[in-house]
């Protein structure tokens, strides 16, 4: 069974290349632009993973993270947030994600850090 990945980002060229690039690794890959439906598909998919970019539409990866750390069923659910905004990487890790892929990003590296999380 192949585990499942929940990625959100509102820029859609992103968000093909991620969910493309996971899907050819075999994973089971679920893309959203909108943060609203973010908590209600991790409780529908259930994933292993989830990807937030820090800037989106309405909100901040940050505070999705953050609401995903302190739910009682979703707290140990490990979180990447993309970022293209930060240089200091520590800001994002206040949030309690479980790492940081800095924009533009390599695919390898993205790959990697998915399967460090999630082996």
């Amino acid at each position: 069974m192949s585990k499942r990945i929940l990625v959100l980002d509102d820029n859609r060229d992103i968000l093909e290349i991620v969910h493309e690039t996971l899907t050819y690794e075999q994973f089971d890959v679920r893309s959203t632009s909108n943060s609203q439906e973010v908590l209600p598909l991790i409780e529908e998919f259930a994933p292993h993973l989830v990807i937030l970019d820090y800037r989106v539409a309405g909100t901040n990866g940050g505070e999705i993270c953050k609401s995903i750390k302190v739910h009682p069923k979703f707290g140990n659910i490990p979180v990447i947030i993309f970022s293209a905004y930060l240089s200091n990487d520590d800001h994002l890790l206040n949030y309690g994600c479980d790492d940081i892929i800095n924009k533009p990003f390599d695919l390898t590296e993205l790959v990697e850090k998915v399967n460090n999380l999630i082996k």
